[in-house]
């Protein structure tokens, strides 16, 4: 099982957004039935700030799911059990 304590959430949260971006693009590209599709820079950056708000509020709640749980690391099942409501909510 792996185990992330809040200092460890805090910096994958400050992840370098150019690498994210080029990350995000790549991931796009390779979805893309046709080779030849581009993506606009303004849509790359827009869908890796959805993306980070996305990872950033999931990381938030599953700490905060890991305090009331009384743990000192944020496990995986922490976020299990704040995945169903994050999906609702975004």
């Amino acid at each position: 099982m792996h185990s992330f304590t809040f200092e460890n959430i805090r910096q994958v949260i400050k992840h370098s957004p150019y690498k994210l971006q080029k990350t995000v693009q790549s991931i796009l590209q390779m979805n893309f039935k046709d080779d030849k599709t581009k993506v606009h820079p303004d849509a790359v950056f827009l869908f890796t700030e959805v993306l980070r708000v996305f990872v950033a509020e999931g990381a938030s709640r599953a700490a905060n799911q890991a305090k009331i749980d009384g743990s000192e690391e944020v496990g995986i099942d922490h976020f299990e059990k704040v995945l169903p409501q994050l999906l609702l909510d975004m």
